[in-house]
C-alpha cells in the first residue's frame, strides 16, 4: 500500500516541482543504503509516465555529508536535464552538483529521504502558491546589507551580508538551480569573518543521527567561526564530530535562512525540518552553493524555532509568523 501512496508524492516532484517534460534526460542518483527502498523507482516511474526518459545510477554510499559522488555520476549529472538525489549522505554542497547546475541542469536533492516524506506533511503544501512568497524573501535578502536573527529560546546574531545574493529553495525548480522538496526556504550567506553572537539550536540537528533536540545546543560565534559548543550529549555528539576534522573551515558560520512551508513539522530529517514555517537555521561549514568562498569537508545546519529575523530595518520574520 505504501508505494501506491508514495506515488502521488513523487507525481508531485516530477510534474509539478521538477517540471519533467516529454523527451527529457532524467537521472536518479541513489546508493546503496538507500536503494532498498522504493524511493528511486517511484521517480522514475513518474518521469517514465509523463515520456521522460528515466535511469537509476546506484553508487557507493559516501561516508559524510558533503562527499563528492563518483566521477562517473559526476558527468552524468551535468548531461543531465533533471536529476533527483535519494541518498543516505548529502551530495549537495559538492563541486559535483555545482558544475551540473551551471551547465543548466535542474535538481532536487534528497539527502536521507524516506518513504513517508513523499507521503505526507511538507510534500502536501501549494508550491506553486508558495513560489511568489519565496521570490519576495530572497529579494529582501539580496537588498539588505546586514542580518539579524533573535528567537525565544536566547539566540542572538548578527552578520554582513552586504553584496551577497539571496539563495531561494523554491517548489518549483528552474533550469540552473535546485530543491530540496519539502524544504522551502530563502536566505543567504554571511561576509566569512563578519557573523557574532550566540546561537541556541533548539529544534533540530538533522546530521549525525542528532535530529529533533532533546534540549538546546549553545553555539558562540566570533568573527565568522562557531569557538564553543555547549550543552547534553547531542551538543557533545555534534563537537566531536567537527573536532574530528582536519579542516577549521568545518567551524565556518556559512548560511542564514528561514523556513517558509507551513506544512512541514518537525521530524528530525533534513529536507523536512529546515521548511518549517517560521524557523530558523543557521548553515556552517561548506558556502559554495550560499554565494561564498569556502569548500570544506561538510555543510551542516542548526535549527530554531519562533524565529524573529531582521534584515537591515525590516522584519521579514516576529517569533515564527511571516511579515512579509
Amino acid at each position: 500500500m505504501k508505494k501506491v501512496l508514495m506515488s502521488k508524492g513523487a507525481r508531485t516532484l516530477v510534474e509539478t516541482c521538477a517540471q519533467v517534460k516529454e523527451g527529457e534526460n532524467v537521472l536518479i542518483v541513489t546508493d546503496t543504503v538507500k536503494f532498498d527502498t522504493d524511493i528511486a523507482e517511484a521517480l522514475a516511474a513518474a518521469a517514465t509516465a509523463v515520456g521522460a526518459e528515466a535511469v537509476i545510477s546506484v553508487m557507493p554510499a559516501r561516508l559524510s555529508d558533503g562527499e563528492e559522488p563518483p566521477k562517473s555520476v559526476a558527468e552524468a549529472m551535468k548531461k543531465s536535464d533533471v536529476f533527483f538525489t535519494p541518498v543516505d549522505k548529502s551530495i549537495t554542497h559538492t563541486l559535483a552538483v555545482k558544475e551540473a547546475l551551471s551547465a543548466g541542469a535542474r535538481a532536487i536533492m534528497m539527502s536521507d529521504y524516506t518513504e513517508d516524506l513523499l507521503i505526507s506533511g511538507g510534500i502536501e503544501a501549494d508550491f506553486n502558491a508558495l513560489e511568489p512568497i519565496c521570490d519576495r524573501v530572497v529579494e529582501l535578502f539580496t537588498k539588505a546589507k546586514k542580518a539579524e536573527l533573535t528567537t525565544p529560546g536566547g539566540t542572538r546574531v548578527t552578520m554582513n551580508i552586504e553584496g551577497r545574493k539571496g539563495r531561494v529553495l523554491r517548489g518549483i525548480i528552474k533550469p540552473g538551480e535546485f530543491g530540496a522538496i519539502p524544504n522551502i526556504e530563502a536566505g543567504t550567506s554571511p561576509i566569512e569573518g563578519t557573523a557574532e553572537g550566540v546561537i541556541i539550536a533548539d529544534a533540530s540537528v538533522p546530521y549525525l543521527g542528532i535530529g529533533v533536540l532533546s534540549q538546546p545546543i549553545r553555539v558562540t560565534v566570533k568573527k565568522g567561526i562557531i569557538t564553543e559548543i555547549e550543552g547534553g550529549e547531542e551538543a557533545r555528539k555534534l563537537q566531536e564530530d567537527l573536532a574530528n576534522r582536519s579542516d577549521p573551515n568545518v567551524y565556518n558560520i556559512a548560511e542564514i535562512a528561514v523556513g517558509l512551508n507551513p506544512k512541514a513539522r518537525f521530524c528530525g530529517i533534513m529536507m523536512e525540518d529546515e521548511g518549517v514555517l517560521g524557523s530558523a537555521h543557521i548553515g556552517f561549514g561548506t558556502n559554495i552553493m550560499h554565494g561564498g568562498n569556502i569548500k570544506t569537508e561538510l555543510h551542516y545546519d542548526l535549527i530554531m524555532r519562533n524565529a524573529t529575523i531582521k534584515l537591515d530595518d525590516s522584519l521579514i520574520v516576529e517569533n515564527g509568523i511571516l511579515k512579509v
